[in-house]
């Protein structure tokens, strides 16, 4: 099996007769690197043009160097090993030590200059995802340039036109280095820091991996059947909340570079859609929703007042989405009586359990996993199993938090009587339609108390 030892040592083999010189080396910007999986603040910008910086969920904004008036960027594609959620990491290829890479936030109008170092053990590209830019910085390899050949390090320079919401990935062996987990986010701020301005603004991309129970590593050649859906190449309840002030406004970025296209769904609030891969949506155009799908290889940002406290869901609205990796071949068991097939099976294998044929909830049992493998569902609240995995997170919104206060609030204190309870009152009649004749003894629901389980009849 392949382990994050032999993963990590093993690229270095192969890459490290082709590592650039350190003569070369010192003419390059830092390569900043980010282990932790944890989401960093804004990076406020430390010279040039002013801006409003974003928040990377579980992910970080790329520092850069001023260098006569051009900003100056250094991308190392290279293995990484990613912490998926508490219990489970994948070895997969990234940027500067993290899968997606880092976000790298320019102003519009900026002259920009990225170099890019591969240690990978195959040639690489970078293609800028949306970008306006001369066809020699494209990144298609093969098409506007040659591969970055393992060891060697390329130079992208070109000027910043549109103010917007962009990504970044490559344009080589495109197949397997996306399902490794080479992309990343890059955001042009317009020059005006006043236009467009929100209080919170958030970034992600939207994931997926294939990774069989037990191992480390992606499958790079499947088309539709992966097991995990991520936020930023993590998983539920891996997955940061996005922490707001009440009455903030707030924007949410998201770019989906999946194999499939993800309806995202906002709890307790309303948003319009306010910006597309292509830029802004101009206000006369903007449209209201709580749920906005994403097709593969489009971004969209929404834009809402968190003018409602609590603790809201935010999550793909593909069930199955909000899922760890499942087996694909399992049967539904619902209904199926096992009374007497069980005991037979439990002669055989002490302490069978029957799953399943009361459907998927395990009211809070762990079955045995293999190694390095994640539940289907999983995450607590304060009110038990959250019963969620994947692309799932909370929109935790407070009152009086400071502007640049991001740290997790803890669980929301609904006021008193807030909370849906278990009602052991009569219950009321059941309406009829006008001029319905009157319901016969036959017809009567009779409920019965068993425990806390209700029959009815």
């Amino acid at each position: 099996m392949t382990t994050r030892r032999s993963f990590l040592s093993g690229a270095a083999t192969l890459i490290g007769a082709g590592m650039v010189t350190k003569a070369g080396a010192a003419t390059l910007p830092e390569a900043p690197l980010q282990s932790s999986a944890a989401t960093q603040g804004p990076l406020p910008p430390p010279n040039g043009r002013p801006y409003n910086p974003v928040v990377t969920l579980n992910g970080w904004t790329l520092p850069w160097r001023m260098k006569d008036g051009v900003k100056e960027f250094h991308l190392v594609a290279e293995p990484v090993v990613r912490e998926i959620a508490p219990g489970m990491t994948a070895n997969l290829w990234g940027y500067n030590g993290q899968s997606p890479g880092p976000t790298i936030e320019v102003v519009e109008g900026d002259r920009v200059r990225i170099f890019v170092t591969n240690k990978l053990p195959e040639h690489t590209s970078v293609h800028w995802h949306g970008q306006r830019l001369p066809n020699g910085m494209d990144g298609v390899t093969g098409l506007t340039q040659p591969g970055i050949a393992p060891g060697k390090t390329f130079v992208y320079e070109f000027v910043a036109k549109n103010a917007g919401t962009f990504m970044y990935h490559p344009h080589a062996d495109e197949m397997a280095q996306m399902a490794m987990g080479m992309m990343g986010f890059w955001v042009t701020h317009p020059r005006d820091p006043k236009l467009h301005a929100v209080d919170r603004d958030f970034v992600f991309l939207l994931n997926s991996y294939d990774i069989e129970p037990g191992s480390y590593t992606p499958k790079v050649n499947t088309m539709t059947d992966f097991n995990l859906w991520t936020f930023n190449s993590r998983a539920f309840p891996g997955i940061d909340p996005m922490v707001v002030r009440r009455n903030d406004r707030v924007r949410i970025r998201a770019g989906n570079l999946t194999m499939t296209n993800h309806p995202i769904h906002l709890h307790g609030h309303m948003f319009e859609v306010t910006g597309t891969d292509g830029g802004w949506v101009r206000p006369s155009a903007r449209w209201p929703e709580v749920t906005t799908d994403i097709a593969v290889g489009q971004m969209r940002a929404i834009e809402f007042i968190a003018d409602e406290p609590g603790d809201w869901a935010f999550h793909c609205h593909k069930s199955h989405h909000t899922m760890n990796a499942m087996g694909h071949d399992v049967p539904n068991m619902i209904g199926v009586d096992h009374s007497g097939v069980a005991q037979k099976i439990n002669n055989l294998v002490p302490g069978y359990m029957v799953m399943g044929d009361k459907g998927g909830s395990m009211g809070g049992m762990q079955m045995p996993l293999p190694e390095n493998t994640l539940p289907m569902m999983m995450g607590e609240g304060q009110f038990g199993g959250l019963e969620m995995g994947g692309m799932f997170t909370v929109v935790k919104v407070r009152e009086g938090l400071a502007r640049n206060d991001y740290k997790d609030p803890g669980w929301y204190k609904h006021p008193q009587g807030t909370v849906a309870r278990e009602w052991t009152g009569e219950l009321p009649a059941a309406p009829r339609a006008p001029g319905a004749p009157p319901s016969k003894p036959s017809e009567a629901m009779d409920v019965k108390r068993d425990g806390d389980m209700h029959h009815h009849h």
